[in-house]
């Protein structure tokens, strides 16, 4: 009984859910789950530009690739695999609620972006300054935590890790950031991204805490010096993890046995003391 109500409960909520994207305005929708890896007019991120795309494959093929194209690709559909080799080998996610009503909404809205002589998703408005010592250090600190996100949100560390962090290393909720620079292809990419996570994770944290632009911008100083000193994790944390876990234990038995030892001696100090002056 117990689980048919458990069933029946995530039934209501996937149907909830469903039915909100479904009333989810166009530009809304685009906003909150494509314009993290597309512009419209702004140049590529890390998907392509989408201005004009119904001039480059017909109407058809795009709603059928936006409800899955992990499907075309698999396909062997060459445009397809085309998109993937130049996104690096990304897959483009299935986006939440998408059907075949959503994509044409969305590509009529793409059109009518299209036409207009600077589209609302040309890109995110981050500066293209050159990027300082001051920069990472900023965004190191940031990233750790040491020095608090306006909007009150959580530091990247909270689910992130990078490497050289030393210590226990970041969380492990989310991927190593490490090589994030270069996997998002560089400032715009990034940016893009961390104006608008699409992640099930992050996209409802940061809607309502959005990081500010100069934020972005020293996280992004800081990715960038990551890259380029390069290489991964190290992985390094889960032992120091373990080794100070070890540690902490080691301290607490032999702590625990002074405490005992002591008892016990006070204990027999009291029955000696007792039996000298022949006490019972």
């Amino acid at each position: 009984m117990k689980n048919r109500m458990r069933r029946g409960l995530v039934v209501v909520m996937l149907l909830s859910a469903a039915s909100l994207w479904a009333q989810q305005p166009p530009a809304d929708y685009f906003r909150q789950n494509c314009a993290n890896c597309h512009s419209v007019g702004g140049g590529r991120l890390t998907g392509p530009d989408l201005k004009g795309v119904s001039e480059r494959k017909d109407r058809e093929w795009l709603v059928r690739f936006l409800q899955n194209p992990k499907a075309m690709i698999d396909s062997g559909d060459s445009y397809a695999v085309k998109l993937q080799q130049e996104a690096r080998g990304v897959v483009m996610p299935i986006a939440p609620g998408m059907d075949a009503a959503r994509a044409r909404a969305l590509l009529e809205l793409i059109d009518a972006e299209s036409k207009l002589p600077r589209s609302q998703f040309a890109g995110s408005q981050i500066s293209d300054r050159p990027l300082t010592e001051q920069d990472v250090l900023r965004g190191r600190q940031l990233f750790l935590g040491t020095q608090k996100l306006a909007s009150g949100g959580a530091s990247c560390m909270s689910c992130h890790t990078v490497k050289g962090l030393g210590g226990l290393g970041g969380g492990r909720l989310g991927p190593d950031l490490t090589l994030v620079y270069e996997r998002l292809q560089g400032r715009k990419g990034l940016s893009a991204w961390m104006m608008s996570p699409a992640s099930p994770t992050m996209g409802p944290v940061f809607k309502s805490k959005p990081l500010e632009p100069e934020e972005i911008l020293a996280l992004v100083a800081f990715f960038e010096d990551s890259a380029r000193k390069g290489g991964q994790d190290s992985s390094a944390a889960p032992l120091n993890f373990f080794l100070f876990g070890l540690g902490v234990m080691v301290i607490a038995m032999v702590s625990l046995d002074a405490i005992w030892k002591n008892r016990l001696r006070g204990v027999r100090r009291e029955l000696v003391s007792k039996r000298e002056r022949g006490e019972p």
